[in-house]
């Protein structure tokens, strides 16, 4: 039997991570647990926290974007831990991954981010990953950081079509 609420969140967020094959931002972490008021905002982002402090997570911050993965000890305390998840909430983490997978996975997978560089340019640094892999990423140097923040912007809604139109190009 679980000691805590907070231990029920802390199963909560490993059995999100463990139900997709990609990270997942806090927002989308934040709004599968605040709009079924599993528990507060605040107290979320302690449990986060502290879960990346004793290895359960792992993070990757991307343009001000923070990406959670589960480490090998979250996947053990899953299996060891993960029956104690009351199946109601099992089938309300399920319903939602089913309903929002597919745009989670592209704000996951679509990435883009920028720097000023030793030049006082902008440099854009475009990717889209698939789990760990990195299908394409691009750079770019541009003059303003207005520009860096466009290409940034339209990466995320053009990365698909720019992919298939380089391919074909160089296929």
């Amino acid at each position: 039997m679980l000691e805590s609420g907070t231990s029920l969140y802390k199963l909560i967020i490993l059995f999100m991570l463990g139900k997709v094959t990609f990270p997942l931002t806090n927002a989308q972490i934040s709004d599968l647990i605040l709009s079924r008021k599993y528990t507060s905002y605040f107290h979320l982002q302690e449990v986060l926290s502290e879960m990346i402090d004793t290895g359960l997570l792992e993070i990757e911050t991307t343009n001000h974007t923070t990406y959670y993965r589960m480490t090998d000890q979250g996947k053990q305390t899953l299996e060891y831990f993960g029956n104690e998840i009351p199946p109601e909430i099992r089938r309300e983490i399920a319903n939602y991954l089913v309903l929002h997978s597919y745009e989670m996975r592209n704000e996951s997978s679509t990435l883009a981010d920028y720097f000023r560089n030793s030049n006082q340019d902008y440099t854009v640094n475009c990717m889209v990953k698939e789990g760990k892999q990195t299908l394409i990423e691009l750079k770019f140097t541009v003059p303003t950081e207005e520009a860096a923040r466009t290409l940034s912007e339209n990466w995320k809604k053009k990365s698909q079509e720019t992919y298939a139109a380089i391919m074909k190009i160089l296929m």
